[in-house]
């Protein structure tokens, strides 16, 4: 056991998206943050990934966002669920509503320039083997001998997690039972020859697709020959042999961008925190990737955790707010879970599986069936359970027009946000973890909120009385 006083307060294992967003979160409230990626170099291969409407949100919070547009192609918010064709919804109630497809290294190359440009310190090369926890903090060992302590540990180093392996976190769930490949390549064949194939094969195989991407190149799904290792990537003749074997042809595919195989495992971890170790991202949770959802959720824990553990670390949290990140965040993962086994079933070229398309293409027709899904699948819908109040408790507060910008603008810092419309309240004590915006015109449904720094709801009215309760509730005790 280590007794000495830790030099990091934080280390992260892990510096995909998932622990590059939490490590900015952490310094945004000066917390010293050392995060361990075992990798020496970013991955060889581009895979365009899809930040979901929530996800942008969020970055705008930070003001990232427009150095991810930058990057990224947008395109509508719809046909998420289980590839069903079918339109945006009319109102998704987000100035980001849509899609921004982007390179996964460009996403983790901004996110991880973020962080360390507040400062965080960032080591590649560095593989966590093996560490201990003590009452004071933890103990890190990598992979060279080298020794390291920090107040808390984060696994975020993804399905194979050593972190969570290593703590004893249960990861029930079910294995992979089927497999697909999926890429990025040239198609010479003809569109029309590409469309017919496409079509005539997807009535007895899902996921089937070749999808343009710009030019000639193609995004490219076809079911696996069986369950392999996932840590091997297929090679293009894989995908040649499997093209020629279900679809007849391998439509001249050629020159890949990048090459990966998915299942359908589904594992959740029993527990996102045991001690000073936590989890987050794909380290609690595995899915299959229909409705493109894996990234996004894992960096909305990261938006949920950071915050808080700073705030322990800070000394002002109060004593359950550390808890709350499970509570809260897990049994979203839960439902991510849930509709993408939905998903996966809804793939089944058997009768039932295919009746039970036919009949949600049809209720998705319905506007309202078509939100439902798509707030599911993008996140807007969440609501977390504060308790007894009005229905924006909980939710997350849109983006609106407020004195001197926009409310995104004001929570870049990462703190608490009073957004007040009748001019008498006061953030008073909780003044240097919340700050206070007083705008008669804001279009709000209720005279005032309370943000958390994810931009939650966390109280709404216009009693200081109760804002003050609720404000220790989140923020602790006020200073004196």
């Amino acid at each position: 056991m280590d007794s000495s006083p830790p030099p990091f307060d934080v280390i992260i294992a892990g510096c995909g998206p998932t622990g590059a967003t939490l490590a900015a979160e952490l310094r945004l409230h000066d917390v010293r943050v050392l995060v361990l990626e075992q990798d020496t170099e970013p991955a060889s291969f581009v895979r365009i990934v899809g930040l979901h409407v929530r996800s942008l949100e969020l970055m705008a919070m930070r003001g990232l966002l427009d150095r991810l547009l930058a990057h990224g192609r947008q395109r509508p918010a719809g046909g998420f669920f289980a590839a069903i064709p079918a339109p945006p919804p009319r109102d998704l109630g987000s100035a980001h509503a849509f899609l921004l497809g982007i390179p996964q290294p460009v996403v983790v190359r901004l996110l991880e320039e973020h962080a360390a440009g507040l400062g965080a310190q960032i080591r590649h090369g560095a593989a966590l083997v093996d560490f201990e926890q003590d009452d004071e903090g933890v103990t890190v060992e990598l992979a060279g001998g080298e020794r390291l302590r920090a107040r808390y540990l984060v696994g975020c180093d993804g399905g194979r997690s050593a972190v969570r392996k290593l703590s004893g976190i249960g990861f029930p769930g079910e294995p992979s039972r089927t497999e697909t490949l999926m890429g990025e390549m040239e198609v010479d064949a003809p569109p029309a020859e590409i469309a017919a194939k496409v079509r005539e094969v997807g009535e007895t195989h899902r996921p089937f697709w070749l999808r343009p991407f710009g030019g000639t190149v193609h995004s490219v799904v076809v079911p696996a020959a069986g369950v392999g290792d996932r840590a091997v990537p297929p090679t293009l003749d894989d995908f040649r042999q499997q093209l020629r074997s279900i679809a007849g042809t391998d439509f001249g595919v050629h020159s890949p961008r990048w090459l990966s195989r998915f299942g359908d495992a589904t594992r959740l971890a029993e527990r996102y925190r045991t001690g000073r170790v936590l989890l987050a991202g794909d380290a609690a949770h595995i899915h299959p990737p229909t409705g493109g959802q894996g990234l996004n959720l894992g960096v909305q824990d990261a938006f949920n955790l950071g915050w808080k553990l700073a705030a322990r670390i800070r000394g002002w949290a109060p004593d359950p707010l550390l808890d709350t990140y499970d509570t809260e965040r897990r049994p979203v993962a839960e439902a991510v879970l849930d509709n993408t086994r939905a998903q996966m079933a809804l793939f089944s070229p058997e009768p039932g599986a295919k009746a039970l398309r036919r009949l949600l293409v049809e209720l998705m027709d319905i506007d309202e069936v078509n939100r439902r899904l798509i707030g599911k699948i993008t996140a807007i819908d969440l609501r977390y359970d504060f308790g007894e109040g009005p229905d924006l408790l909980g939710r997350r507060q849109r983006d609106i027009d407020v004195a001197q910008g926009r409310l995104y603008d004001r929570l870049h810092r990462g703190r608490g946000l009073v957004l007040d419309r009748t001019g008498h309240l006061t953030t008073g004590g909780w003044s240097d973890r919340v700050d206070l915006l007083a705008d008669p015109g804001a279009a709000l449904e209720v005279p005032a909120v309370l943000l958390r720094p994810d931009g939650h709801v966390a109280w709404a009215g216009d009693d200081q009385r109760d804002l003050d309760d609720h404000l220790a509730r989140w923020f602790g005790s006020p200073l004196r």
